[in-house]
């Protein structure tokens, strides 16, 4: 299949091009980073089922949505509510993924950079001999530098803009083609390393033997919250892929393997992290400090470390790029649609604008720390905002918007172009849309903004 389709917008070229870009989205840095650290904080396994509960309930549900959002409207996620309810208010549910977009994309990519410093270290052994407290000052002297974290974004952020300015198939496409299944292998190897460790077996248990009594309300609701973020819903991502799916391929199934790669690659990540953890004596619940303080600490004790530590952090670096790509995506497609700029210069100018706010993110951890906003610096504005505010915003008004807009005829025409569907699964599909996913979401956007304690 050619790079366009007929009428001139552009296709994936295969099921495997869809699957892997779409799960590439999803999987990301939450999958690596957050997944294993929150999993620790609310005791394990008990975390992991109610987390699974919700993907299957909330996060499948709504990301089937925004892929039927998409591959009807042909349009990005601005222009695709501008095309399916013309003349009214809901465009703006899609600048609501735009706008997310761009603030999540500039604090990502400095994140992201942190990865790639960590390959560079890890090659050069920089992590021998260092104790846990110099590992700590390593990471706080390294994120508050004024110079070297703007450099690694600005490269992941050249590397993210490279991939999405050559195009969908012969760039998005073939890149996560390749990274996808590299992603997968890198991973394996690091089960496999980690469940060979001595004491390793603690680890396992943790993370598969549940015991809801450590379970509380405020792991349930991160539980639900991270289930919501973690296959990039919200931010436009799947409705601007869903709009480069042809009519072939069944959005029910491609919706599902999405979900089950992501959830996946996030389990698999808490198995190559939790047995190691757990054989070197490492509290489970270090929190965001896991990744980049604690996991080196591990490596420099575990045989064969020096090897594990670079295929650790090229992991991460990759299952950055693979989400990186999707979201600069959804800010290129509405540049090239809607404001007509050519998809070369619309795809230099997105990177350009979101690199300048990430350096701003970059800098107000060092230099710039003292200019708060409502006592967050830069970086911490931006999630703050896009998590808690604009992501659930967004993936409300898109399940409002199939279920109670959009409708159950148009949904079941969408969904049969690619394959069949029984009236059961239409029922069960529209009611979660239209009842239980709205109701999660809200309860996720209240406790967000701090009107709802539990």
């Amino acid at each position: 299949m050619t790079e366009k389709r007929k009428g001139g917008r552009a296709e994936f070229s295969s099921k495997f091009g869809v699957i892997a870009a779409a799960a590439g989205s999803a999987v990301g840095l939450g999958n690596i980073w957050k997944f294993p650290y929150i999993t620790g904080v609310y005791g394990g396994a008990a975390f992991l089922f109610v987390y699974l509960g919700f993907i299957a309930a909330i996060g499948l549900p709504v990301m089937l949505s925004e892929l039927i959002i998409g591959r009807k409207s042909r349009r990005n996620a601005f222009g695709a509510f501008k095309k399916l309810a013309p003349k009214s208010m809901w465009r703006y549910v899609g600048m609501l993924g735009v706008g997310a977009a761009f603030m999540i994309l500039a604090f990502y990519g400095v994140v992201a950079g942190w990865s790639v410093e960590y390959v560079v270290v890890s090659v050069l052994n920089g992590f021998k001999s260092q104790t846990p407290d110099q590992l700590s000052s390593m990471f706080s002297d390294f994120i508050a530098a004024p110079f070297r974290p703007v450099i690694y974004q600005l490269i992941f952020m050249f590397l993210t803009g490279l991939i999405v300015m050559i195009g969908i198939k012969d760039g998005i496409e073939k890149n996560v083609k390749i990274m996808m299944p590299l992603l997968v292998v890198i991973i394996l190897v690091l089960d496999i390393r980690a469940i060979t460790l001595p004491g390793a077996g603690e680890g396992l248990k943790f993370l598969f033997h549940p015991d809801f009594s450590k379970l509380t309300g405020e792991g349930i609701l991160s539980a639900l919250g991270h289930a919501f973020f973690s296959l990039s819903l919200g931010m436009g991502t799947l409705i601007t892929y869903g709009s480069y799916i042809d009519n072939k391929n069944n959005l029910i199934n491609t919706a599902i393997n999405v979900t089950v790669a992501d959830t996946l690659i996030a389990v698999l990540a808490g198995v190559a992290i939790f047995p190691a953890v757990f054989a070197f004596g490492i509290e489970a619940s270090s929190g965001p400090g896991l990744v980049f303080i604690t996991l080196p600490n591990v490596f420099q004790q575990m045989p064969g470390g020096y090897i594990f530590s670079i295929l650790f952090f090229l992991l991460l670096t990759v299952a950055a790029l693979t989400s990186s790509i999707s979201i600069l995506e959804v800010v290129v497609a509405y540049f090239n649609e809607e404001l007509k700029m050519k998809r070369r210069v619309a795809t230099v100018f997105a990177t350009v604008i979101i690199s300048l706010l990430g350096i701003i993110c970059s800098l107000s951890m060092g230099i710039f720390d003292h200019y708060t906003f409502f006592d967050l610096n830069f970086f911490d504005l931006l999630d703050w905002v896009s998590a808690n505010l604009l992501l659930p915003l967004g993936g409300l008004f898109i399940s409002l918007f199939v279920g109670w807009r959009l409708g159950r005829k148009k949904v079941r025409e969408e969904i049969q172009k690619g394959g069949s569907i029984t009236e059961m699964f239409l029922s069960i599909f529209m009611f979660l849309v239209r009842i239980i996913a709205p109701i999660a979401i809200a309860i996720v956007f209240l406790k967000g903004i701090g009107l709802l304690n539990i």
